[in-house]
């Protein structure tokens, strides 16, 4: 493995290890913005997955780039359930009209 490789892959272990500890002390009242974030950032990401899948960088790319839509796409479908649902916690249940049964 490269000097170049190995700077990466601690990159990567250092980012979801920090990601984590972040995540994890997040508390229960901010996680419905939280999510609303990491939605907007799936966008991006399908965005750029949208861009890799209809660049001319061969056919590999454009099936990676296909995967990677389908992933993203997912992601952002779910987040907007998630989001839509925690939101639906909060709100009050309608009472009963005084006369009415």
């Amino acid at each position: 493995m490269t000097d170049t490789g190995i700077i990466q892959l601690y990159v990567f272990i250092l980012a979801g290890f920090v990601g984590y500890q972040v995540i994890t002390r997040v508390p229960p009242l901010l996680h419905t913005p939280l999510m609303a974030a990491t939605n907007a950032i799936s966008g991006i990401s399908l965005v750029g997955s949208i861009v890799a899948a209809g660049g001319e960088h061969g056919r590999v790319a454009m099936w990676l780039g296909f995967v990677a839509v389908i992933c993203a796409m997912t992601n952002v479908v779910g987040g907007f359930i998630i989001t839509d649902r925690m939101l639906g916690m909060f709100k009050h249940a309608e009472k009963p009209k005084e006369g009415s049964k």
